[in-house]
Order: structure tokens, then sequence, then C-alpha cells
């Protein structure tokens, strides 16, 4: 499985799915979440409607309206009414997401910085949460269907934490 970590806007990542940070309410409202409402279209938000709320944790899939992609994931890392979350809860939202991915029998993944937002979980937090969700899944896995995972951030510095962030723990863990 390839992880590939790039500076740019979800939406316009080159995957079968993207994943919205989101609260329990599903409620698409600013930040990764209003992007993808914005360009996705309101039928995204209407399918959000039917399925929520979900448990912190859990990652609720929806069709991507007007966007390229296969599907959106609405990863829910905290919940509207008290906008916080841990890294465990953000690894348990990274695994859900990658297994949900591979039950789909889909190729490629971009999940944003789950929980850096409103939630306020630092980058540092996010980096080691997500990436020891992934080695986990892949060291289940062996092989998996999964090809790419693509971690998709807003601006340079966040990039480069990520990127150092990946490159100790594949380092230390014996792997590329």
């Amino acid at each position: 499985m390839k992880v590939e970590i790039m500076r740019g806007n979800i939406v316009e990542a080159d995957t079968e799915v993207i994943v919205n940070a989101a609260n329990t309410d599903l409620i698409l409202g600013g930040g990764v979440a209003g992007a993808i409402r914005r360009a996705g279209g309101p039928a995204i938000q209407e399918e959000c409607n039917k399925l929520a709320p979900i448990p912190v944790g859990d990652v609720a899939v929806t069709g991507a309206g007007n966007l390229p992609h296969k599907y959106v994931f609405h990863a829910a890392t905290m919940k509207l009414q008290n906008p916080t979350t841990t890294p465990s809860v953000v690894e348990r939202c990274v695994k859900n997401a990658l297994e949900k991915a591979e039950s789909l029998r889909c190729k490629s993944i971009a999940f944003p910085a789950l929980g850096t937002g409103v939630a306020g979980l630092s980058l540092d937090e996010c980096a080691k949460a997500t990436f020891r969700a992934i080695l986990e899944f892949e060291k289940e896995r062996g092989t998996p269907l999964l090809e790419r995972v693509v971690i998709v951030l807003f601006d340079e510095g966040a990039q480069k934490l990520f990127t150092q962030i990946w490159s100790a723990m594949t380092t230390n863990c014996g792997e590329s």
C-alpha cells in the first residue's frame, strides 16, 4: 500500500474515496466538511441527514454528489456539542475508513488531517494516530486491496510535518 502526503484541497484528490472530518450529527459545516458540501452539492448533506447520528469513531458512507469520487466517508471525530477529540478516536476513524474502503473494493482513499480543525487536535498527534492506524491495517491485512492512501493537507508546514513523522515511523518499523 502506497502512502502519499500532499498539499491541496481534498475535493481535488485523485482517489475513489475522500474522507470528511465529521461530527456525529453529520452536519457539513465549515472546514473540510464545508469544502465537500460546497463542491459536492446538497445531495451529500441529504444523505447524511438520513444516516445521522453516528457514534464517535464511526464512519458513515455517502455518495459523492457532484464530486468525481465514488464515495465520501464521514469520519465522526467529535460531537457537535463537544467539539474535541483524541488521538485514539482519530486512529479508530482512520482504521474504520480503511476497512470500509476495503469492503467496498476501493483501491484509493484520501484523508484530511482528522480532528485538527474545530476539534483542536495537534497536527503532530493527528499524524501519529493516522499513521499508526495505516500501519496496523496493513499489518493485519498483509496485502490489502487498497493500493493508495493519500493524506491531503492544507499547507506546506503540515505537509512537511506529516512527511517527517511518516518517515520516522516507517524507518523505525523497518518499512518503506
